[in-house]
């Protein structure tokens, strides 16, 4: 995946749109699409300071790789649209790493120009860049569009319920 434009681009006029890593200086945006996200699914808004906190997840301290990966889509102009988050994560059941998408969005007004099956491609791209052979998400059983859109990429899915619960009670 070019770091530039992502070759599969639909057109938008004669530039093509594209899918790249999250930058530093894209983590301003990223946070407010991550906030508009929160509200479409009805959740609570971001903790004040994500920025920081997501900065140390995706640019880390130290030479390792970064324990958080943040695709971003972006229109022609250059405007960030949408973004895909993922991390490598660990079946007990397989015995296997996957690659775990938590969040796939893109603002209202990008959505069905193409960008959601670009930013899906390149989530598979990373994938496979890091030898893992599958993706797991999930997605709220309310959001019709997702579904459909899950189901046209050829995804299955499995019904189950989502907890969390504080590390100290």
């Amino acid at each position: 995946m070019s770091e530039h434009e992502h070759e599969d681009g639909p057109a938008l006029g004669r530039a093509r749109a594209g899918v790249r890593h999250a930058r530093p200086e894209d983590l301003t945006r990223v946070v407010e699409l991550i906030a508009e996200h929160a509200a479409y699914e009805k959740s609570a808004p971001p903790a004040p300071g994500l920025a920081n906190r997501l900065t140390g997840l995706l640019f880390g301290p130290g030479p390792g790789p970064a324990r958080l990966r943040c695709l971003v889509a972006t229109l022609p102009d250059g405007t960030l649209v949408g973004y895909a988050t993922c991390a490598p994560e660990v079946s007990t059941w397989d015995g296997t790493e996957y690659l775990h998408m938590d969040c796939l969005y893109l603002t209202e007004t990008s959505r069905g120009h193409g960008l959601g099956p670009l930013l899906m491609n390149a989530v598979r791209e990373e994938a496979a860049r890091l030898g893992l052979a599958e993706i797991q998400w999930q997605t709220p059983s309310w959001n019709e569009n997702a579904i459909r859109f899950y189901d046209r990429l050829g995804a299955t899915s499995r019904e189950k319920r989502r907890y969390s619960l504080p590390a100290e009670g």
